[in-house]
Formats: structure tokens, sequence, C-alpha cells
């Protein structure tokens, strides 16, 4: 017996005789699903989500090559993370950036200072926009700002939308890219219509660029010419980047320099920050140069993973979007999510290769999706891996929907 296959059965061997609530379960799958994103062999990607502190602390050993380790440790957002901020400002063509502990953090202060300088508290964005799902309605209980909703449709908003929006705005906040319906971007001609459609309702333009990173082989631009189309932006360091955490609100010096009197109010004026800001250096070194490749690459496991669920007899099946937009798209299947996630952690346990390494959610009952991410590991697989990993896969998906008792309608 392999030591994959030896691990899977000592995990059943385990299992309590009473059975499980439906926490207890879930809970027990996340670690097992954990545990084998550290000891497959071959993985689409690896997150610092599913390192120990001993792993993710080693990233710092090459600290040195992207800033003076000899220097005085940062004080309130001196020394490391000012250069932090420098660097990400002229990379987004911006005159300044401010360093924040969180994204929900620097886009709460961004778009409450251009509500202070519109005179206008309401901010126009999708129905599925970070701050509407993640943030527990923060922007109306702290920051004042109310939210107006263009649309709830599992795409960008369009033009139109926003020139015939019922109510003023002062601000749109568009998430680039949008993530709940499948990590979707416009097409440039759409982002410049969007664009000047709220400067025709005076509106400022705000972008959610939490990924914003790995959008630049999507529209065929650079980050700067992408970024000035916004008056301001706030990009992410752990999302794409892999560092510990943090984000950066970059635009006008003026805006930055309120946005850093608001940080203090919020209390993300940190003592230290040098170990996130030191790994956010490092993305920006190691990882960004790298983001197209990984988006190229997820369009061949994207073609690879629809070729291979149509070859298994999947009476349904979808890849969203079909041609991905960025590294990260959505993979949809007609079975019981919790079934499904079952078979992709045996799948890696027994099989050594994580195919589906994230949690899968079932929007319906019978239907389960999940999110793929491509990485530096994931350009090591050809479509023929993906192939044989769907294949291999599949066989366990058929035996635990028999076991469930659940089956695929055809």
């Amino acid at each position: 017996m392999s030591d994959t296959a030896d691990r899977s059965a000592r995990v059943y061997e385990q299992e309590p005789s009473e059975p499980a609530s439906e926490d207890e379960r879930r809970r027990r799958r996340w670690e097992r699903r954990r545990t084998a994103s550290r000891s497959a062999r071959r993985v689409l990607a690896r997150s610092g989500l599913h390192r120990t502190i001993r792993q993710r602390l080693a990233l710092l050993e090459a600290a040195g090559e992207v800033y003076d380790l000899d220097e005085s440790v940062d004080v309130y957002g001196d020394g490391v993370v000012a250069a932090l901020e420098a660097k990400v400002a002229r990379l987004l063509g911006k005159e300044a950036a401010a360093f924040f502990p969180t994204g929900t953090m620097a886009q709460q202060v961004a778009l409450r200072c251009w509500a202070g300088r519109t005179g206008n508290a309401a901010v126009a964005l999708h129905a599925e926009a970070h701050p509407e799902v993640h943030e527990r309605g923060a922007f109306s209980q702290v920051s004042g700002l109310r939210p107006v909703v263009l649309t709830a449709e599992p795409r960008q908003p369009t033009a139109e939308e926003v020139r015939d929006c019922e109510e003023p705005f002062g601000a749109l906040m568009l998430e680039l890219p949008l993530v709940g319906p499948g990590h979707l971007l416009p097409s440039w001609e759409e982002l410049t219509d969007l664009v000047e459609a709220a400067r025709e309702r005076d509106a400022v333009v705000h972008f959610d660029g939490a990924r914003l990173w790995e959008s630049t082989v999507h529209f065929g631009r650079p980050l700067d010419e992408i970024a000035a189309l916004a008056d301001s932006v706030y990009v992410s360091f752990y999302k794409s980047l892999d560092g510990f955490g943090g984000a950066a609100l970059a635009g006008p010096s003026t805006l930055v320099e309120e946005a850093k009197a608001w940080r203090h109010r919020y209390g993300g004026t940190v003592f230290q920050q040098f170990p996130t800001a030191l790994s956010a250096l490092l993305g920006l070194e190691r990882e960004l140069p790298r983001l197209p490749s990984y988006v190229r690459h997820a369009r061949v496991v994207a073609a690879a993973l629809a070729g291979g669920l149509a070859a298994a007899g999947v009476p349904w099946s979808r890849v969203h979007p079909e041609v991905p937009h960025t590294n990260e798209f959505q993979v949809w299947l007609p079975y019981d999510a919790d079934t499904v996630a079952e078979a992709a952690v045996r799948t890696a346990e027994e099989t050594g290769t994580l195919l589906f390494a994230r949690a899968w959610d079932a929007p319906v009952p019978g239907l389960a999706v999940t999110e793929i991410d491509v990485r530096a590991p994931g350009l090591e697989w050809s479509a023929e891996d993906v192939r044989t990993a769907v294949a291999d896969f599949m066989v366990r998906l058929e035996e635990e929907a028999g076991r469930a008792g659940v089956r695929a309608d055809g």
C-alpha cells in the first residue's frame, strides 16, 4: 500500500462510530484537504493557506534580495513599508500609495474619502462585489457609505447600467476581476466604456483590484495603463502574490495623504509590519512577472479539464469561463457538493495528485462548484496530465455517488 493510500485508510479507521455533525464532517475534510495539499506530489497551486508556519517563514530567507536587511526596522509605516508603497505607486502609475493591513480597510477608507470630496456617499457596484458579500455591511455600518447595486447578473456591469442607474452616486467601484461569478473581466472596450459612463455622471472610479495583477493578459495592456483608467486602485499582496497579507491603496497624493489619516483612525497604522512588507516585496519581485504565464497555462488546464469531463461521460459539466480571464476559474458538476468534495480529497490521498484544492459549494441541491487556481506548480502539468487526473477523480466520484445514492441525471 502506498503512503497516500495508507494515510487515507487511517483516516477512515479513525472515524467515530457515532455520526458526526455536518460542521464536524466539513472540519475534518478541511483538515484532510490541507494535509493532502502539503503532501501531494502534484498540485496546480500551492497556497500559503495550506503551508506550515515554518514553510511560510522560509519565504523571508530571500528577503535580502529585495531590501537591505541592515536597515532599521519600520516604525508606524516608514522604512520598508514606505519603500513598498513607493514601488506599488510606480507599478500602477499613480502619484502615491498607502499600505494597509487589510483590503477591507483600504477600500472603506478610499471610498469614504471620495464621498467627502464628491459630497455623495452612494457607491455604485455589483451585487456580488466584495464589500456586499464578505464585509458584514461595513460600508453602511462603519463608513457611512450607501451601496447602490447596478446588477446582480453573473457578469460585470455594463456602461448602459451605469448610465441608466436611477440614483445619483459619487463613486463607481469595479471589482477586477469579479470573483463570485468566475473571476470575470470585461473586455478592454467594455472597461473604457464603463469608466466613461461614470465620468458622464461626474462620479469617480475606484478599482477593487485585489487580483488586478493578473489582468494584463486578458486586457492586453500593462498594469499602469489599466490603473490609469481609475481615480484610485486597491491591490492585495496575498491573493496573487503569496505575501503574508496586506494591501495598498494607490491614487493622487492628496487622496493618499488623507487616506493615511483615516488609516490611523481605523487602527491600521501598525507599529511594525516588516515581515508582511518584505513578503509583499518578494511577491512583486518573484510572482508578479510569472502571473502572465499562469494565466496562459490556466487556459490549457481549463480546456483539458473540460475535455476530460466530457470523455468521462459526465452528462453535464461546465468550466467557466470557457477561456479563463485570469489564472483562476470555476468548475461545475451535477453532483451533491459533499459527495464531490469527498471524492476530491480521496483522489489526492490515494494518488498523490491534488486536482481540486479548494472547497466545493452547493448553489442549489445536486450542483457543485469549485475554483481552480493555476500557479507555478501547475506549469508542470501537460494537458494529458490534467485528463489523467480527471479520470482518476471520476472513478472515485462515481464510487462516492454510489455510496450516497446520488448519481448524476441521465
